[in-house]
């Protein structure tokens, strides 16, 4: 990409991780807020091997996993799906996977997208000044959330690694992968909160009915 100059002018990628166990609708949602609310050329999914955070929790095979992100994000052209977690043999650490990519993709901005209560904890992740130098940081805002504590944790992290955290807006939800998850074992309907798709999926391969 060049501007009028024909100076060559950085990509700008959005990172959606987690765990997508399963993935739905809000993750959608705030993937595509995010680009369009800072003007991103394409949000990478990145479907997460072993997070840090949730090693004895019972996660769905990476295979199911990876194959509902296809399905969801299918019809979206500025969606794409990135294995750059799933095939590293090892914990996923956010820090590896910025410092991965921006090997793999030079002269491009990221923009990662976490939880405003991710926004308060992030200084116990690995290496947090290092993430905040390879990447900008998109805090979802919610309404059941404290927005002046927040605005003043990402004014905090923005002074001292001279950071570039902002505030995501997306509209209120409440879905969770958990609440899915727990519908789906008590036969309760999940349509409207997962992509049609992933719902004929979940329900074809009888997953999260134990």
């Amino acid at each position: 990409m060049q501007d009028i100059n024909g100076i060559s002018e950085k990509r700008k990628i959005g990172i959606m991780g987690g765990t997508f166990n399963p993935i739905h609708i809000g993750h959608l949602i705030i993937a595509e807020q995010a680009y369009e609310q800072y003007g991103l050329d394409k949000v990478l999914f990145l479907p997460a091997n072993e997070p840090p955070h949730k090693r004895q929790e019972s996660i769905e095979s990476d295979q199911n996993r990876v194959e509902m992100v296809k399905l969801a994000i299918e019809a979206n052209p500025h969606f794409e799906l990135s294995l750059v977690e799933m095939e590293r043999d090892s914990i996923s650490y956010t820090v590896d996977t910025l410092k991965q990519l921006t090997r793999e993709y030079p002269h491009t901005e990221f923009y990662f997208i976490v939880g405003g209560d991710s926004i308060a904890s992030i200084e116990q992740w690995r290496e947090p000044g290092t993430i905040m130098k390879l990447c900008h940081l998109l805090a979802c805002v919610r309404n059941d959330m404290d927005d002046e504590k927040l605005t003043m944790q990402i004014a905090y992290l923005n002074d001292k690694y001279q950071a570039n955290v902002h505030k995501l807006n997306i509209p209120m939800m409440d879905i969770s992968s958990t609440s899915i998850r727990n519908r789906t074992k008590n036969h309760q309907s999940n349509r409207y909160m997962v992509p049609d798709k992933v719902l004929s999926f979940i329900s074809n391969k009888q997953l999260y009915r134990k």
